[in-house]
């Protein structure tokens, strides 16, 4: 038997890279993504990801673990408490998850994936801005968030709310879900050449704004405004307030001086992140994902800091990216900053962290942004969807 390797075969090939809407349609159609008892749903679907659902229980746990190879979730729980079904949580009507604890929910939907293709889960961004830690867990999972090629199996979720209570429900969306496929071979590097014109075009950062470190090609640095507008007293970022209401997440009207201390420029751009206090920032570059790319922040990194800064971190294609002129329009990047251990100094135009680019398989067809209601397209300093504008 022999295979075919004219140009015309390769060309028709499917694309490595993160799969787009179009694809996970298929997906949906193939029933290689399902969901039980409801149907999903058109707005799930993002330009390159799909948001997960929560289902009818969640179940206190008192601490994180992964099943591990040949053990699935359920089995794990009752190994750590043989009980644990007892102390289900119905959230058919919406149910309070405290701050400080633990939770592990089956989510509605469940997947049948090729062998080439693997999924990658984050937070959602709203998730993200409240402090609330999720991770995907899939049966004889030895990783967080990532579910290799060929899983077929039902999806979990831990959550565990950090600054504020929340009140969830079955449907809820507090995760999504990307997937790449790969077929046997390395994901495709952006060259340096192609690299260096989208900096330098202004394609992915703002040409006034952009860092001239980097580290490598899809690797974009980002660094932290601490002026605002630059005036004295502009608003620099937030701090969650210690004790709090709890947070419907279905609402979005929350008066965010209820839940945050604003900060504000005074004197100097320099702010001392207080060990284990939580905080939004917002990073001095304007970014943009073209849309033939994903984006990712990377979480933590201690050559920038002990501390974390950001949750969510998926960037769909379209994102801050102006259609009509092909550059970086003015939508900043929200981070969402924790230190650990010590107390730790930032100041204005210091790196943070860095946004890592990877090709698309192909193109979406709906990018991010006004077309499908996107909360966070041209966004500056802007807390989670549940809070009203200041």
């Amino acid at each position: 038997m022999t295979t075919e390797t004219t140009p015309d075969a390769a060309a028709r090939q499917p694309y490595t890279g993160v799969l787009p809407s179009q694809k996970i349609w298929e997906m949906v159609h193939a029933e290689e993504i399902s969901a039980v008892l409801m149907k999903i749903e058109e707005d799930q679907i993002q330009p390159a990801s799909i948001d997960l659902r929560l289902g009818d229980y969640a179940y206190p746990v008192d601490t994180s673990f992964l099943p591990g190879r040949g053990t699935r979730v359920h089995e794990k729980m009752r190994q750590l408490d043989a009980d644990f079904e007892r102390f289900r949580i119905d959230l058919s009507n919406g149910a309070v998850l405290e701050k400080g604890r633990v939770y592990v929910v089956p989510l509605l939907e469940s997947i049948r994936l090729p062998a080439d293709v693997a999924a990658f889960a984050n937070p959602k961004s709203s998730t993200g801005r409240l402090d609330i830690l999720t991770r995907l867990i899939a049966d004889e999972a030895t990783h967080f968030d990532e579910v290799e090629g060929g899983y077929k199996g039902q999806l979990y979720i831990e959550i565990a709310p950090r600054s504020f209570s929340i009140v969830a429900r079955t449907g809820t969306r507090l995760n999504q879900l990307r997937f790449r496929r790969s077929r046997g071979a390395a994901p495709r590097s952006i060259s340096a050449a192609d690299w260096k014109q989208l900096l330098d075009e202004g394609v992915v950062v703002d040409t006034g704004t952009a860092s001239a470190q980097t580290r490598e090609p899809g690797m974009l640095p980002f660094t932290v405004d601490l002026k605002g507008t630059g005036a004295n007293n502009a608003l620099i970022g937030w701090r969650a307030k210690k004790n709090t209401q709890r947070i419907d997440l279905d609402r979005r009207d929350y008066d965010p001086l209820d839940f945050w201390e604003p900060m504000r420029f005074h004197k100097e751009p320099v702010l001392t992140l207080v060990p284990d206090d939580f905080y939004i920032l917002m990073t001095k570059e304007a970014i943009a994902v073209p849309s033939q790319y994903a984006a990712e922040m990377v979480p933590y990194d201690t050559r920038a800091g002990e501390f974390r800064v950001h949750y969510a971190g998926f960037f769909d294609p379209g994102f801050g990216w102006s259609e009509a002129n092909q550059k970086a329009g003015s939508s900043r990047g929200v981070l969402e900053v924790r230190s650990h251990e010590v107390p730790f100094l930032l100041e204005h135009g210091q790196i943070v962290g860095w946004l890592r680019y990877e090709y698309m398989a192909e193109i979406p067809e709906t990018l991010y942004g006004q077309a499908i209601k996107s909360n966070y397209q041209g966004q500056n300093l802007k807390l989670a969807k549940q809070f009203r504008p200041l």
